[in-house]
């Protein structure tokens, strides 16, 4: 089949990611340089089921490349978890004509992508998360521009807790990874971290507050992953309670950290990474995610990537603890 026979769907699933409006830009205008038709899913899985389609040319990405979110928009879908749903999903690509397909998306959307290609799709992957806790990629799509939104807020935080003389709590988003969390830790000078990864007690979280209000300092930052072992309100009160020195104060960051405008890096590497599943697709290859190792771009199975979880940044999380001190 040659490229410009080929018609290639495009769809985002799961989280929405900074990032992931330039991944469909890129693949649309790769596409149409190599002649292959593209066809936009909108929904997500739950719109492969459904049939929305939308074919995009050159001028229909024009614009998206500094917007967050996905002008495809995304969803969850449980349909898409019963074999039932997925054939409806395949038979939906046969009657408009798609050969084959790019799912931008999570740990999630990727396992639906690698169910697709067990059953005969030829199917890509790119990795779209702010977590950053896909197996496989150095860096996921999103992860920078979340990250500098995480600091510019504390960033802002910091000016506050000086002139109050204040402890403050910010917690980040990372249900099951702590990577935002202690990657913002080290950048922002945090006092100490918690990530789901490493259970952390109410006494270390108090006595790295009173330490850090006996040498002097003049505020302290505590960054807390949503998915850490204790919950950010309820410490908060606890260490209140203990009179470390310094009162508390919460700052729960939530979905602002997955809009705004990506970053640079996060343009940069949807670009490349947009590129890199079209010419896989077009080189025949399938079942297979595009993934960052170190400076280049590569495509890694789908089967590694699902049957692998992301160790744990546990070596960045020493370095915020010698760090802080």
């Amino acid at each position: 089949m040659t490229a410009k026979s080929l018609t290639l769907g495009v769809l985002s699933s799961g989280g929405d990611a900074p990032g992931m409006n330039a991944v469909i830009r890129s693949v649309v205008r790769t596409s149409t340089a190599k002649e292959a038709k593209v066809m936009g899913i909108l929904n997500g899985f739950e719109g492969l089921i459904n049939g929305e389609f939308r074919e995009l040319g050159a001028r229909d990405v024009g614009g998206i490349l500094r917007r967050g979110g996905t002008i495809l928009q995304t969803r969850r879908s449980e349909r898409f978890k019963d074999p039932k749903g997925q054939r409806e999903a395949i038979r939906r690509m046969n009657e408009a004509g798609i050969d084959a397909l790019i799912v931008i998306g999570g740990d999630g959307s990727l396992r639906g992508a690698h169910k697709l290609a067990a059953q005969g799709i030829q199917v890509v992957g790119v990795p779209a998360s702010i977590d950053n806790d896909i197996w496989g990629s150095d860096m996921a799509i999103g992860v920078d521009t979340a990250l500098n939104t995480i600091m510019e807020a504390v960033d802002k935080l910091r000016d506050t807790a000086s002139s109050h003389g204040r402890a403050f709590l910010v917690e980040t988003m990372g249900r099951n990874s702590g990577y935002l969390a202690v990657m913002a830790g080290i950048v922002c000078g945090a006092e100490i971290v918690l990530m789901p990864e490493v259970p952390t007690t109410v006494d270390e979280v108090a006595l790295a507050v009173e330490d850090a209000y006996r040498r002097g300092k003049d505020h302290a930052i505590i960054i807390v992953a949503e998915g850490a072992s204790l919950r950010t309100s309820e410490l908060a009160r606890k260490i209140d309670e203990m009179d470390v020195g310094f009162s508390t104060r919460v700052t729960i960051l939530g979905h602002i950290q997955r809009g705004g405008s990506p970053s640079a890096f996060d343009r940069l590497l949807a670009a490349r990474m947009g590129v890199k599943a079209v010419e896989a697709l077009l080189e025949g290859q399938t079942d297979m995610m595009v993934g960052l190792k170190g400076m280049g771009v590569v495509t890694i199975p789908l089967d590694e990537v699902t049957s692998h979880s992301r160790p744990a940044t546990l070596s960045y999380y020493e370095m915020s603890k010698m760090l802080a001190r």
